[in-house]
């Protein structure tokens, strides 16, 4: 009869929402492999076993966290409106970000500053970004948003987006806000005002 498995793929994902807790809570002092394996009550040799340091730890973290971004994303439904599932992918940016905090900072923020991600990391990152551009480019063509670089639109959507749910995740905005709302509406208006522009105006 085979050994059971100790190393598996639940005690991974355990330890990579542990690690990106740690990031986004205490920062990168936090966050050693001792520590990580005594919090989830494992070994430091399950951390290597699973992981081989810290590197490559922070790599697979940053891949798990737009895994995860990218897949709520993606299952944003693709309708006869683009322009109304630009906005729903805008919800959707926000409503990823409040259900895993812990990996925000670490897609986002530069939680470990000497971090470099591998290039097929970034590579993979950049691809959550392309539904975006892939209905603003829908939106232009169905005459619904003006004639501008699709690339453009989308990133001026997508840093709306980014900038108000930093603010949040981040305590940083003014207190009595009903957040959800206001964002649903920026996000509304943003779109809008890709309504009928030239890019030169």
């Amino acid at each position: 009869m085979p050994r059971p498995k100790t190393h598996d793929d639940a005690l991974r994902v355990r330890l990579l929402h542990r690690a990106g807790e740690l990031l986004s809570a205490e920062g990168p002092g936090a966050l050693s492999l001792r520590r990580l394996a005594a919090d989830v009550n494992t070994s430091t040799t399950a951390v290597y076993s699973l992981f081989g340091g810290k590197s490559a730890l922070l790599n697979a973290l940053y891949d798990e966290a737009f895994r995860r971004f990218g897949e709520r994303i993606a299952e944003v439904p693709e309708t006869e409106d683009p322009v109304e599932d630009i906005v729903r992918m805008g919800l959707v940016y926000r409503e990823s970000a409040l259900a895993d905090p812990q990996f925000y900072l670490v897609m986002f923020g530069r939680a470990v500053p000497s971090f470099e991600p591998a290039e097929e990391s970034r590579e993979a990152a950049r691809r959550t970004f392309l539904p975006v551009v892939r209905n603003v480019g829908r939106a232009v063509r169905a005459g619904l948003f003006a004639e501008v670089p699709h690339e453009d639109a989308a990133l001026a959507l997508w840093g709306l987006a980014h900038g108000l749910v930093s603010l949040e995740i981040n305590g940083n905005l003014p207190p009595g806000v009903e957040v959800a709302p206001m964002y649903e509406r920026a996000v509304r208006a943003q779109a809008d005002g890709w309504r009928g522009r030239s890019r030169d105006r």
